[in-house]
């Protein structure tokens, strides 16, 4: 799995191009067909899309492309997710969230458990990514509890980005930074294991 962005034609031209990189071994992206239909559940209505699928002319591995508005195994977008995060952060209840965006409780509780549980880990990881992006930014102060200071790191880092490598929402450059995994196995946290 490789994350791209969301412009479908754009990722078409770089993929027939080679100028994707494998995720392996950096080796020259293909094209080989497409994944399975997925519907992409967003604030403003479900989307149909058919992930283009990819092959490394090196080493032979497929790699499905997901754009940057969605994260792996997960049927909602980035920005939903996001915002039940941002939400909880703030203080908002996972009651209140699920209903305030229309989806189960089970998911939002899902969604919440599997950020807390790595949520340290996150807030480290954007936090160093933040003072990467932007040398001069300032220590990020507390938010009040694990969670929030990771939504903070990943706000922070979003921010520094702009400046750097231009306009994106916050959530799209979590999933970019964090290659779709940010509520995954936490090994793609550390180098060399992902």
């Amino acid at each position: 799995m490789k994350i791209v962005g969301t412009d479908a034609a754009e990722v078409e031209r770089v993929l027939v191009a080679g100028e994707l990189v494998c995720p392996s071994c950096a080796g020259r992206l293909r094209p080989w067909g497409h994944a399975r239909v997925r519907v992409v559940r967003h604030r403003a209505g479900d989307e149909r899309r058919r992930p283009r699928r990819s092959r490394c002319a090196r080493c032979a591995l497929t790699h499905v492309l997901l754009a940057e508005d969605c994260l792996l195994r997960r049927r909602d977008g980035v920005a939903v997710i996001g915002a039940a995060l941002a939400a909880k952060a703030s203080g908002q209840g996972q009651r209140r969230i699920a209903r305030d965006l229309g989806r189960l409780g089970a998911t939002v509780r899902n969604w919440l458990r599997r950020f807390v549980a790595r949520a340290e880990a996150i807030r480290s990881l954007f936090t160093v990514l933040a003072h990467d992006l932007d040398p001069m930014l300032a220590p990020l102060a507390p938010a009040g509890s694990v969670l929030a200071d990771a939504v903070e790191a990943i706000a922070a880092a979003a921010r520094a980005a702009v400046g750097r490598l231009g306009p994106r929402g916050p959530w799209s450059f979590a999933s970019a930074a964090s290659g779709g995994k940010l509520l995954s196995n936490p090994s793609w946290l550390y180098p060399g294991t992902a």
